[in-house]
């Protein structure tokens, strides 16, 4: 039996390039045109938003601000959501269940994503420059080479969008699933922060908090945002 050739370095080199290389580059590609199209849908939700509570009470205000080629920033009364698309280009852990879909089975390319990520901030902390407030991750958008897509995401967020065989992101789908990322940030309320977290406060913090506003401020404040009892999916 004739023993098969190794293919030299060279050529595994090339076709690893062939391969992965050009693949991640049509990833990032699809991933931008979706941004470009989220930065779309984000503006005319806020102006239909803005338009409609302007006849109801003009100090609840919503706004948009495009914030470079890879982050925007939609402000809903008093929170403040950035969208911001990651550069790189990821493939699915092995541990997730998903590779045990036929769908990334046939074809395991299906498994590298581009990613959008959705961070809720309250709007206080950027106007008063709270350097030390707290900012959380409610869901990131997964978009791989056929355009398919899923999100993961605390509560609703999790299990609405998570069917990445049968699902393909388009202007709908995507309209759809930016109502649900407000929907949660709305309702996802400012707590208390625990006693003990703040019962002590420096010489240095007190003179500076009417400047600068130094104590930390966030809508879980003393609890890490894994911990939540609506774990991210």
């Amino acid at each position: 039996m004739t023993k098969k050739k190794t293919p030299a370095p060279r050529d595994m080199v090339l076709d690893l390039l062939k391969g992965k290389s050009v693949l991640k580059q049509d990833i990032f590609q699809i991933t931008r045109d979706t941004f470009v199209l989220l930065k779309e849908v984000v503006q005319e939700i806020a102006a239909d938003l803005g338009a409609a509570m302007a006849k109801v009470d003009e100090r609840v205000t919503i706004q948009y601000r495009d914030k470079g080629e890879m982050a925007c920033e939609l402000k809903v009364a008093g929170d403040v959501i950035i969208f911001h698309m990651h550069t790189n280009v990821f493939r699915l852990e092995q541990s997730n269940s998903l590779w045990r879909n036929t769908y990334l089975e046939e074809d395991e390319m299906r498994g590298y994503f581009g990613v959008i990520n959705m961070y809720n901030f309250l709007s206080d902390s950027f106007t008063y420059n709270r350097g030390n407030d707290l900012g959380y991750l409610v869901a990131r958008l997964f978009i791989n080479k056929d355009r398919h897509y899923y999100m993961q995401g605390k509560r609703q967020l999790g299990f609405l969008y998570n069917d990445l065989p049968g699902a393909v992101l388009d202007r709908d789908h995507l309209k759809a699933l930016l109502w649900s990322v407000i929907i949660y940030v709305i309702d996802f309320d400012l707590l208390t922060p625990p006693y003990d977290a703040v019962n002590q406060v420096t010489v240095s913090e007190m003179n500076e908090l009417n400047a600068n506003l130094q104590l930390s401020t966030g809508k879980r404040l003393g609890f890490r945002f894994q911990a939540d009892m609506d774990d991210i999916l």
